[in-house]
């Protein structure tokens, strides 16, 4: 497992929310090889993958359970955007009745409630993969600061869940996001949605990790999966 680091400063206002999933989307696609035509992008969001390919492809299937971030995926006769949540069996089973010749997934199934079924159905579809995971070390002095446990999984255990289904190389990337003030942390971690919703905090506690904050920066921890 080759572990590598990423820092990278952005000291400035932030007008634009998603810079490290940007980042992940792009080193992503520089695993995949050749100039696969007939894509699935698991947790397709808004369309980040699919608007940097930059090869001829005859089909890309996008998938997300946010109906709003589909309305803003781009369409197009090559591209086909589904409804589903990957933690549905039955999403699978419609999945089962493509061909792929690529299988993408960035920035999202570290939210997969059953991260080794999801693997499992990912294997079954039968293509090389390009996966990329948060893991646990992601916020990592931000939760020990305010003393909670990271609602992902550490690195380890992805690691363990994924040879059992994949032939493939690993590689994690620790990324550094620097800020202007520690509220800036604070509202990019709101804007961006990457603490997955979970509301652990009341405001009285927010309000003191803000105090409390040791750094002006947040680090990010993502493992890639690819063959």
């Amino acid at each position: 497992m080759k572990i590598e680091k990423e820092f990278s400063k952005y000291a400035h206002s932030y007008g634009k929310y998603n810079i490290i999933q940007e980042k992940v989307a792009e080193k992503l696609l520089s695993f995949v090889k050749g100039e696969p035509k007939y894509i699935l992008d698991i947790g397709c969001g808004r369309g980040a993958l699919v608007q940097k390919i930059d090869w001829r492809y005859e089909r890309f299937i996008g998938v997300d359970f946010a109906k709003g971030m589909l309305e803003l995926h781009p369409k197009s006769k090559n591209i086909e955007c589904i409804y589903g949540n990957f933690n549905d069996a039955m999403l699978f089973e419609n999945l089962m009745t493509y061909d792929f010749d690529y299988i993408l997934s960035s920035s999202a199934l570290q939210w997969a409630e059953n991260l080794e079924q999801v693997f499992k159905q990912i294997a079954m579809l039968n293509a090389p993969i390009a996966l990329a995971i948060f893991t646990a070390n992601t916020f990592k002095t931000l939760h020990k600061t305010a003393e909670i446990t990271s609602p992902l999984r550490d690195r380890e255990t992805v690691y363990k869940l994924q040879k059992k289904y994949f032939d493939a190389k690993v590689e994690v990337v620790q990324y550094k996001l620097e800020f202007e003030n520690t509220q800036e942390i604070f509202k990019y971690i709101k804007k961006t949605g990457v603490s997955g919703s979970r509301n652990v905090l009341s405001f009285r506690q927010m309000k003191q990790l803000i105090k409390q904050y040791p750094l002006n920066y947040l680090e990010f921890e993502v493992m890639f999966i690819y063959s």
